[in-house]
């Protein structure tokens, strides 16, 4: 059984991503075991994960900081136990150890793999962020990144400061489902067939879809503000976590250096005008990004070694404006 995405690797050399365990789901209905309440919920993120990241963006793009409280983790793998070898997210033992990071508050969990098994006595699955945690039930609710963006859209809109932004509306919803299926395939998880893959042949492959992908938005975006048309929508925050990360992480760690995110005019202020969003720029942290990436996976980057650059300043202006919103 695969205990972190390095781990997910066929015989033929090509990474494979396995699905999420926990699956319920908050409701805004009362009676629903889960019910939407304020305070009764909790986020574990990295601010390194793009999955977690994106669920990050919708508590602070929905207004949910004071519904919903929220536990970073340290950016650079550790050992979660003592007995074996795994390495995986741990929190700091105080608020001062890593700027950015806190220390468990409700349980005094060493690392996210104590909260799975505070979930499950007989849990042998990956130990992934993010974990959305009931404190009232003291378990798991859900940690499929995609689901949790789908609750906080709009399980909470009695409690969210921001509850008339709706991410995905219903006219647009086959729209933003097939978009977010090419980019998912493509981008999202295409950087990661590149990055973890053992053989020329797959990450060859893998290359190329990714920058068919990548060409096929900055088509799309030299016609329109976001990916699905002139609304932002839930495909754009799922985009934006791959693309911010790109050219500081993807194009050297993961060998995606085909063409650079800044090569790519339309994209690149895309994501700038994303970033640029309230409440944005407090999900990206590039000092935990990087460090978890290149810090984290010895069998692509053994010694560890940070690159100092490029060093994008994404608040910049951009030209997104010529687009009507």
């Amino acid at each position: 059984m695969a205990r972190t995405a390095m781990d997910e690797t066929t015989d033929s050399g090509a990474f494979k991503r396995t699905p999420s365990t926990f699956r319920n789901f908050i409701s805004k209905d009362p009676k629903s075991p889960f019910p939407a309440e304020s305070g009764r919920y909790h986020l574990y993120i990295s601010y390194a994960c793009p999955w977690a990241s994106r669920c990050l963006s919708y508590v602070k793009i929905k207004g949910l900081e004071k519904a919903i409280d929220v536990t970073v983790v340290k950016p650079i793998f550790e050992k979660t136990k003592e007995t074996d070898d795994h390495m995986g997210w741990v929190f700091p033992a105080s608020s001062t150890e890593e700027p950015g990071a806190e220390p468990d508050p409700l349980n005094g969990a060493r690392s996210v793999r104590d909260l799975y098994e505070l979930a499950s006595t007989n849990y042998s699955g990956k130990y992934t962020v993010p974990v959305l945690w009931d404190k009232k039930l003291k378990t798991i609710v859900n940690n499929e990144s995609s689901e949790i963006m789908q609750m906080f859209n709009t399980e909470f809109n009695d409690i969210a400061e921001n509850a008339a932004l709706d991410l995905s509306p219903a006219d647009l919803q086959a729209k933003i489902d097939e978009v977010n299926e090419w980019i998912y395939d493509g981008i999202n998880n295409g950087v990661y067939k590149c990055g973890f893959a053992k053989k020329q042949q797959p990450y060859e492959e893998a290359a190329e879809k990714l920058y068919q992908a990548l060409d096929r938005c900055e088509e799309i975006l030299s016609k329109q503000r976001y990916i699905c048309g002139n609304l932002l929508t839930e495909a754009d925050i799922r985009l934006f976590v791959t693309l911010i990360r790109f050219d500081e992480v993807y194009a050297v760690h993961f060998k995606c250096n085909k063409k650079l995110l800044r090569e790519y005019p339309n994209l690149f202020n895309y994501t700038k005008d994303i970033f640029q969003i309230p409440g944005m720029s407090d999900t990206v942290n590039m000092q935990h990004i990087k460090k978890h990436y290149y810090g984290s996976h010895p069998t692509i980057n053994p010694f560890g070694i940070i690159p100092l650059g490029p060093e994008i300043d994404f608040s910049s202006p951009h030209d997104r404006q010529r687009f009507s919103s």
